[in-house]
């Protein structure tokens, strides 16, 4: 058995069965792939996937729980050279980070302009996608950190960690008759097509709450993952605005009004997340305080070491969280 073998079943896995893209991704062949698959197959002598013709169209039970310990063995393996770098070389390596559009757009970029400064020589990497394939790319290992609102939370094996609360604003066209409208309620809103996030992005299952709890029917025209968009179609009159506040700058959206409506919505709350078991270099625990000044060296061991989420939780309920 070799360390290659179980990189390249777990790749496999990882890339939807495909051998041509996984082929592709690790920079080989693919009948070396196939031909590594066999051969570990062949020795522990069970099929770790079923195949029609050459083409393999499922994982096996027993090619679950194989590719599942493969998986962490790899986890160990980069934990190893994490260290080493640690040890021979802390101020050079790699952060990869997995976020939506909104925090890559309006919160991380101070983030990211102070952790450039102070570590020049650790090469960073930004990925964004749905909150879903975020959390997907920190559960395997393609990016050390995952920052999102939806969906951390569908997945134990990463460690999540709240950072600040959030929430949302209605924008409008200036002189728009919502404006006038004292106090706002949901169904005033509701009387209006919606401009907002597609389902799943940035809060937008606590928005839809919200118009459930009261009761009323709000109509989506328009959904998008990109605040900016959202922003361009409500100026073209295609309905009101709902999207986080912070996404609003009063300079560049002159032409636009945010009326506040954090006394519509419950708050939402962005972590950052990684995988449980993950060696942290020193760069990226700086990274984590950066982010999220509360979340010290300190807090995230003491995340990371407790023991069921009572204990977990007890961290963090005395916190008050900031807020953007």
């Amino acid at each position: 058995m070799k360390l290659q073998q179980l990189r390249y079943i777990w790749e496999v896995a990882r890339h939807g069965l495909n051998v041509s893209v996984t082929a592709e991704s690790l920079y080989t062949s693919q009948p070396g792939v196939s031909k590594q698959i066999r051969q570990l197959e062949d020795e522990l002598g069970v099929q770790i996937f079923q195949r029609s013709g050459k083409h393999l169209t499922e994982v096996t039970r027993a090619g679950a729980a194989i590719i599942d310990v493969a998986g962490r063995i790899l986890g160990e393996v980069e934990n190893i050279r994490r260290i080493a770098q640690e040890n021979s070389d802390s101020g050079r390596g790699n952060l990869s980070i997995a976020t939506t559009h909104t925090q890559a757009r309006y919160v991380l970029p101070p983030t990211i302009k102070s952790f450039i400064g102070k570590y020049p020589q650790v090469a960073l990497h930004m990925h964004q996608g749905t909150p879903l394939q975020i959390s997907e790319l920190a559960v395997n290992r393609t990016v050390d950190f995952a920052i999102a609102t939806e969906a951390l939370e569908l997945f134990d094996n990463l460690v999540m960690l709240p950072c600040y609360r959030w929430n949302r604003s209605i924008i409008v066209p200036v002189g728009h008759p919502l404006a006038s409208v004292q106090p706002l309620t949901l169904a005033a809103i509701a009387e209006y097509p919606i401009v907002t996030y597609v389902f799943g992005f940035t809060g937008r299952s606590q928005l839809d709450d919200a118009f459930t709890a009261a009761g009323v029917e709000a109509r989506v025209a328009f959904s998008a993952v990109d605040a900016d968009v959202i922003k361009t179609y409500v100026k073209l009159g295609l309905g009101v605005g709902i999207v986080a506040t912070l996404a609003y700058d009063p300079v560049e959206d002159h032409d636009l009004v945010a009326l506040p409506a954090s006394h519509l919505f419950d708050y939402s709350v962005t972590k950052i997340g990684f995988r449980r078991g993950a060696f942290l270099r020193n760069y990226m625990y700086d990274f984590i305080e950066l982010f999220a000044p509360h979340l010290t060296r300190e807090v995230v061991d003491a995340a990371i070491g407790a023991a069921t989420k009572e204990e977990f939780d007890r961290l963090f309920d005395r916190v008050k969280l900031p807020e953007h």
